[in-house]
């Protein structure tokens, strides 16, 4: 029996959880329709969920529509908790994205639209809410090819296993070779449109009402009908979407097979053994021994693990798109600064996209996170399940920093009996990369051991920039060269070594204007009165933001563009005050680009790298059977090793 994973996404109140009630359901495997606003849907389970009415975490069920078994797992819908969606996303052969026939293509639903396109993840669309008045199928398909892709087409028309004669040209038309071999025969075949819908050339369209069970039955059937296996490997793979905790506090790594088979008492990750096999369908789950290829489970008790990580031939995934730009401290209010910090531990462990940061110089734990509907859940979480009641500080802007120059930094560890010398190569890398760490040192120079101990202390913490203190990214770090004690070198030593190598090197770019201070900007979309349309432009650009050429939309007009984040944050009260309530603006994150006013920011933070003890950029080198500071700037003067690149082969890599 053929077996798929599916992934149900939307923007929030959009009907995705009352479409995933609807689909278990009329496949019978619940026995009650569950409402969101009666707190009984099946998959939105936990207390908050059920207090708050939206999905806040990422759940399982299990269904079965003809000769197909389907793994649905419903995502939240709130912007928010994008980057739990974006976890789900890797692990899925088909996403199901909802669109409300009534409100259309919203922003989060674009963005959703483009992470599908960024994981490339054949997708389904099913239009709901088309019992309301003012539902216009014409209107909304004609939405969907025009904003996603022409090849947004109504499959619903004909029956489970054909479509209308019209719609198999339409489907030709989105492949030239397919277009042409209808050409010939008249006809496209059924295992054609099935390649075109993985290949994201076709997106098959359904309309109806989840609400109501209209048009269920028929995007069932559909999925059962269009959907392929997916491909897989005789060698064991499988990727880890999800970190949780049961209610009984045990920890559970949730993953996909997408090869081979996992078995009880298999080793996984060094010596941990599968001691236990689950799979969960709403908060209940079965014990099996074994799970193959195409299959979710969930394994209690590993350690170690994380969202993106990849097991057996699977690599890990890259740096999520979806990233938090906003930082707050927290308050303990009383609590235990340390205890605070492990319970904070546990939830990035859930989530990594929390990045919990402890200064100890500063005695601070800071969060990062994406809005204040994710802080209020934090809150709530903290009070329900630990206990714990603590305040955060009014927030400010995440910003990062990356470099724009290439440099070798140098880090030095000699204190008596201690020995270790770091060279990094630290270069620019493509814009939302992160940081990427690699090794081009010959084994002769520095051993495999002292190599291995040098990138994993890159991985161990967040690297810090050195204008604002802001985390540092999109820069390659590569380890080119260094020096070991054959008597007195530990691994401790290379540690300092590594840390102060990029501090230093940063230094260095600092003086020489190659470092830049990066700000979250908002892709935004704005729509008021034809008469505002001049305000609003001259507001965008005092802003310092950019914008296309305005959209007429009847007595209205849509303004589309970029704004950094810290500029219009607050505008959405100024556009309801202006517009008399009658304007809208939707903003998304669009990633990080160059800060607007970073002289300004710069300043107003007065950072201190040199005063940063826990991340120094000086060494300590030994003399006189002592060892003794020496200040970033002096530490090329002394070191021990040459440098790996002259300042004309560093020019060439800017």
């Amino acid at each position: 029996m053929p077996k798929i994973t599916a992934g149900i996404v939307a923007h929030v109140d959009a009907g995705k959880t009352t479409l995933s009630e609807g689909l278990l359901y009329q496949a019978g495997a619940v026995r009650e329709l569950g409402r969101v606003d009666n707190g009984d849907a099946f998959l939105d389970s936990d207390t908050l969920e059920k207090q708050r009415g939206i999905t806040i975490f990422s759940h399982q069920a299990s269904l079965t529509i003809q000769d197909l078994t389907l793994t649905l797992l419903d995502t939240p819908g709130h912007v928010d908790f994008a980057s739990q969606t974006e976890q789900v996303l890797s692990v899925l052969d088909y996403a199901i994205l909802v669109v409300s026939a009534t409100d259309g293509i919203q922003g989060y639903t674009r963005t959703l639209w483009r992470l599908l396109d960024h994981y490339q993840i054949p997708t389904f669309i099913f239009v709901n809410k088309m019992d309301a008045v003012t539902a216009d199928r014409d209107r909304v398909l004609d939405q969907l090819q025009t904003t996603f892709s022409p090849g947004c087409l109504a499959f619903d028309q004909g029956t489970a296993a054909t479509l209308p004669e019209d719609a198999y040209e339409d489907v030709a038309m989105q492949d030239d070779a397919v277009l042409e071999q209808f050409l010939d025969t008249g006809a496209v075949a059924d295992q054609t449109v099935r390649q075109l819908i993985r290949q994201r050339k076709v997106f098959p369209c359904y309309f109806g009402s989840a609400l109501k069970l209209e048009g269920v039955s028929a995007f069932l059937a559909g999925l059962a009908h269009w959907t392929s296996d997916p491909v897989t490997t005789p060698d064991f793979g499988a990727k880890v979407f999800k970190i949780s905790h049961d209610d009984k506090g045990v920890r559970l790594t949730w993953l996909r097979i997408t090869g081979g088979q996992l078995a009880t008492k298999t080793v996984l990750l060094g010596e941990q053994k599968v001691n236990q096999l689950r799979v969960y369908n709403g908060t209940k789950f079965e014990i099996r021994q074994s799970f193959a290829a195409g299959e979710v489970c969930a394994i209690p008790n590993l350690t170690d693990t994380y969202p993106g990580q990849g097991l057996g031939n699977v690599a890990d995934e890259r740096t999520p798109e979806i990233q938090p730009v906003l930082t707050y401290a927290v308050d303990p209010q009383g609590h235990d600064l340390h205890d605070c910090l492990t319970i904070f531990r546990q939830l990035e462990d859930e989530d990594p996209q929390l990045h919990v940061t402890w200064s100890s110089h500063l005695q601070e734990i800071r969060v990062q996170i994406m809005g204040t509907v994710q802080l209020e859940i934090l809150q709530q979480i903290l009070h329900d399940r630990f206990q714990l009641d603590v305040g955060f500080d009014a927030g400010s802007i995440l910003y990062k920093e990356t470099v724009t120059k290439a440099v070798e930094g140098v880090g030095h560890f000699e204190p008596l009996r201690h020995y270790a010398e770091v060279h990094l190569l630290i270069e620019p890398a493509p814009r939302g990369s992160g940081l990427t760490f690699a090794a081009d040192c010959s084994l002769e120079i520095l051993g495999k051991n002292w190599q291995h101990q040098v990138l994993s202390n890159l991985r161990a913490k967040e690297q810090l920039g050195v204008l604002t203190g802001s985390p540092l990214t999109d820069a390659k770090v590569t380890l080119v060269t260094g020096r070991a004690s054959i008597v007195h070198s530990v691994g401790g030593d290379f540690r300092e070594a590594t840390w102060r190598a990029v501090r230093q090197g940063l230094m260095m770019l600092r003086e020489n204007d190659g470092l830049q201070l990066l700000e979250p900007w908002y892709r935004f979309r704005l729509e008021v009165g034809q008469d505002q349309i001049g305000r609003a432009m001259t507001d965008i650009q005092r802003m310092s933001g950019d914008f296309d050429t305005p959209v007429d939309a009847g007595e209205m007009a849509v303004l589309t563009g970029t704004a950094p984040v810290t500029a219009m944050q607050d505008y959405a009260q100024e556009v309801n005050a202006y517009t008399h309530g009658k304007g809208q603006l939707e903003c998304l994150i669009d990633g990080y680009r160059p800060c607007h006013n970073a002289d300004e920011v710069v300043a107003a933070q007065a950072y201190d790298p040199v005063g940063d003890l826990p991340n120094t950029p000086g060494s300590v080198f030994c003399a006189h059977g002592a060892g003794y500071p020496v200040p970033w700037d002096e530490v090329p003067g002394m070191a021990h090793v040459d440098y790996a690149y002259t300042p004309a082969e560093l020019a060439k890599l800017s």
